[in-house]
């Protein structure tokens, strides 16, 4: 399995150049959101109504976030926030209706952003090499946030 280091590093090989870098730091966090909205709106079985915010998203998060903990605490810590907070965002545009529609749409939007960054840098994106980048672009992200916070990863 590799450490947190080398998925940063095999990250950032298709990352350098500073418009593909910003265009990341914004839409990476809005796909994870938005994946996170098009999850939830999945439909449950009946036994899940017997759990508040028990659905196919916060499933799929605990599975990230389990991840996340095999590469590192701090990772962990920020992304149970961030995905916390990402959660309560998808439960009140779910309350108003229109969780589907948003995700959709920053879904589409985020990935054609992404590809027009990968065009700019020249590279493809990592997740054609392994799909677990998927999941290691958030980390990227927050790692950037932490450098700026001081804090040490």
């Amino acid at each position: 399995m590799r450490t947190l280091d080398q998925w940063m590093n095999e990250y950032g090989v298709s990352h350098k150049n500073p418009t593909n870098q910003s265009i990341h730091k914004v839409c990476v966090p809005l796909i994870m959101l938005s994946v996170i909205g098009l999850f939830w709106v999945i439909p449950t079985p009946a036994f899940f109504q017997a759990i508040p915010f028990l659905n196919w998203a916060t499933i799929f998060v605990a599975a990230c976030l389990i991840f996340y903990l095999t590469l590192s605490i701090m990772m962990f810590l920020g992304m149970l926030i961030l995905t916390a907070i990402m959660c309560l965002v998808c439960q009140q545009l779910q309350n108003a209706g229109i969780l589907l529609l948003i995700s959709s749409g920053i879904f589409i939007l985020s990935w054609i952003a992404q590809f027009y960054g990968h065009q700019v840098e020249g590279k493809k994106p990592s997740f054609l090499q392994d799909l677990v980048f998927l999941l290691i672009g958030p980390l990227w992200v927050l790692r950037f946030f932490y450098f700026k916070m001081g804090i040490r990863v």
